[in-house]
């Protein structure tokens, strides 16, 4: 699933792809989307992008301002709109030509230019929401990159209710304290701690200060530098590490962005080759290096040393097809074997079939042939006992002689 930096990623290149165009017309949604109409229909607008933790809003604004060409444009919506975007596990913006709409597109919006464009909202899995005149919910906590100091007391000032009685691995996925952090986050985090992944919550935050005397940091170059400088706690690298994934460009969710292996050689933990795995108690997996702590699932067992994989399919903004598996030769030879032995078999079977055939015609010819042979000797049969008789009567003549 997208994470913080992954959607604020994703509303920069709302931005970027938007500035100084003119979108017009209606909102329009696709046939399969079961998600809610937009109800908007301006001649003119311009978009912009926000985001915060695992959240992004789209405003649309009428433009009654004169557009490009120095016409003057009328805007027919009474107000501005927020949509507000959850991308679910594979959610992302796309600016396209209008002839090479994404396949999964379900939410688009029309550029008033010749060719036309369309920003299009693309949803492979179709697990995203948009909410037309949507706010931030409610129930997510501040924003991890944004709203540190904020996120840090939300923290500090709930450690009595029952959520923190639960593993640290899982209450960091809890976007009511955590709204930003996902599973590669919470894992790099946890590593570089050396904190076990299934410690109890309260036990791992208790004693940490409500306040930061450092300033939070903005998304920059620096960040790395800033990090070794201090002597971070957990809460310090909720903030830092999403700052250091943006620096580098992000998990793939950058579309002018081909080249993922700086972030790959970033990874510590997540999908690491040689370090531990577990399914929490909400089936997510964690990724981690050591003991898993005490509050581990009672009889489950840590697989092998796992490889690490190329980017989840979430997480490509890029939309690559996955490879062709490829068959081996044995694998190859043996297929081509067992056709050629079907196909014998097949022909086999249809030669005894004809040979049966041919075998009863043979048999109902030997019967009727041998119908009269019959009925000759029942008529031999029949006479018999009339000659032996004959030869009986002259045998007693011959006596009385």
């Amino acid at each position: 699933m997208p994470e913080g930096p992954e959607l604020h990623l994703a509303s920069l290149y709302v931005n970027r792809a938007c500035e100084g165009v003119v979108f017009t017309g209606a909102v329009r949604k696709s046939e399969v989307s079961k998600s809610l109409d937009v109800p908007f229909n301006c001649d003119a607008y311009s978009i912009t992008a926000t985001s915060r933790g695992k959240e992004v809003m789209l405003t649309l604004v009428p433009m009654g301002a004169a557009d490009g060409k120095g016409k003057g444009v009328t805007a027919e919506a009474a107000a501005p709109m927020d949509i507000v975007f959850r991308f679910g596990m594979s959610g992302l913006f796309k600016m396209t030509a209008e002839d090479e709409l994404p396949k999964h597109s379900h939410l688009r919006f029309y550029t008033k230019e010749k060719p036309c464009r369309v920003l299009s909202f693309v949803d492979t899995r179709r697990f995203g929401t948009w909410h037309p005149n949507g706010t931030w919910q409610a129930d997510r906590g501040p924003c991890i990159i944004f709203e540190y100091q904020s996120f840090r007391e939300n923290v500090m000032s709930r450690l009595s209710d029952h959520a923190f009685d639960r593993p640290i691995c899982e209450v960091l996925l809890n976007q009511k304290y955590f709204n930003g952090i996902g599973n590669y986050l919470r894992a790099e985090i946890l590593y570089r701690l050396n904190i076990p992944p299934f410690e109890c919550a309260r036990t791992v935050l208790q004693g940490l200060d409500s306040d930061d005397v450092c300033e939070p940091q903005q998304p920059t170059a620096d960040v790395k530098k800033h990090v070794k400088q201090e002597a971070p706690d957990l809460l310090r690298l909720c903030h830092t590490v999403p700052l250091e994934v943006l620096s580098l460009g992000g998990k793939g969710y950058d579309p002018e962005k081909a080249d993922y292996s700086g972030f790959k050689a970033w990874l510590q933990c997540y999908y690491v080759d040689g370090m531990k795995s577990l399914r929490d108690g909400n089936g997510r997996t964690i990724w981690f290096s050591g003991n898993p702590g005490p509050m581990a699932p009672k009889g489950a067992k840590s697989p092998k040393a796992k490889k690490r994989v190329k980017k989840e399919e979430d997480h490509d903004y890029t939309e690559q097809k996955k490879p062709a598996r490829s068959r081996s030769g044995n694998t190859t030879t043996k297929k081509a074997i067992k056709k050629e032995t079907g196909t014998k078999q097949k022909q086999v079977k249809k030669e005894e079939e004809a040979e049966s055939g041919l075998g009863r015609k043979v048999e109902t010819v030997r019967k009727t042939s041998a119908a009269p042979v019959k009925k000759s000797r029942k008529r031999n049969s029949a006479a018999a006992p009339a000659a032996d008789v004959q030869t009986e009567t002259r045998r007693s003549c011959r006596l009385r002689r």
